[in-house]
């Protein structure tokens, strides 16, 4: 049902006016909705999609002003923790456990139907991304210590499991968090990487495993969010979510594609679960704690929000950025 909806407002500058930080400043309002949103996919400044518990999906087009919210019938209890949408009409969702599905509708949301299933036990969707509107790969919790991956070709109708032989093997420990929907991100417009977790914390890029200056060890550590913004420059967010304000290895940068990493001489202000290329030297992560900005390259980092998200995304067509979190909380930088 469409209802007007309360959201955060940030009057900020946009791009380029994150260079002056005191010129940002922040509405906090109600959602109405209560789910904890970690699905969000900003199409252009107007078509924004967001997914979350209790079965929901969410869609404005009109850049947030109003929303139509829904509860996908039969997965009322389910958590949609990543969603890619395309249109205002076609999106797809992943619903994350044992069984994992996704789903995908095109007729914005008044329908759905099951383009996956999956009852293996230990399976556990963690991420989806998408080159384009055609193909796409969504990645697994490791079993028996094998990466699960499988593909699209035709926009999310079919998925295709990689052959078990060709999964990527892990660690024993090491896995994937479905914090944000993040840790896998195209590289080229045939590649992508993707990241982990846990007791062990790696970048996975072609046959590579490339170990992360990332705080590790523990189930709750890891890097938990990469953003690209070429083939070179790669930025990794994470830390311990158990551990919120601890700013201990909870970010890492790279410049020559994996090769080496360096820290940042002023880290994200505690756990971050999103990191987002914005422009430029422009970079946004987010996390319990709030909300950062880098103006280069992620080298220092300001704390501009103490407000709790877990997702931040730029639209694919269009400047809008969006940020989404527990209790509904969506977000909006805007000039």
């Amino acid at each position: 049902m469409s209802f007007k909806t309360k959201i955060f407002f940030y009057a900020m500058a946009l791009l380029n006016g994150f260079t002056n930080a005191n010129a940002q400043t922040i509405q906090l309002l109600n959602s109405g909705t209560a789910a904890s949103i970690r699905g969000l996919s900003v199409v252009s400044d107007k078509v924004v999609w967001i997914s979350g518990s209790s079965g929901t999906v969410g869609k404005s087009t009109d850049g947030g002003t109003t929303w139509k919210m829904m509860q996908v019938k039969g997965f009322e209890t389910a958590d949609f923790r990543d969603i890619e949408a395309f249109d205002m009409k076609t999106a797809v969702i992943m619903a994350i456990a044992e069984p994992a599905y996704i789903l995908r509708t095109s007729d914005g949301g008044e329908s759905w139907q099951t383009v996956y299933e999956n009852k293996t036990k230990g399976m556990f969707l963690d991420a989806m991304e998408f080159w384009n509107e055609q193909s796409g790969i969504v990645i697994g919790d490791p079993i028996d210590n094998k990466v699960f991956i499988a593909r699209t070709f035709d926009g999310g109708k079919k998925w295709q499991e990689l052959p078990p032989q060709n999964y990527p093997v892990t660690d024993s420990g090491e896995a994937f968090f479905a914090s944000s929907g993040t840790n896998v991100r195209k590289l080229s417009k045939q590649e992508a990487v993707f990241i982990s977790g846990g007791t062990k914390s790696r970048l996975f890029i072609r046959d590579n495993k490339i170990d992360l200056p990332i705080m590790q060890g523990k189930t709750s550590t890891g890097a938990n969010s990469i953003a690209i913004k070429n083939n070179h420059t790669f930025i990794i967010v994470g830390g311990d979510f158990m551990a919120k304000e601890d700013t201990t290895q909870n970010c890492c940068i790279t410049t020559d594609g994996g090769k080496t990493f360096t820290s940042p001489a002023t880290p994200p202000h505690g756990y971050r679960s999103c990191v987002e290329y914005i422009d430029k030297n422009t970079w946004l992560s987010c996390g319990l704690t709030g909300v950062d900005v880098s103006n280069d390259e992620g080298n220092n980092w300001q704390l501009i929000s103490k407000e709790s998200f877990h997702v931040c995304r730029k639209a694919k067509k269009g400047n809008a950025i969006f940020f989404a979190g527990s209790g509904g909380r969506i977000g909006k930088l805007s000039n």
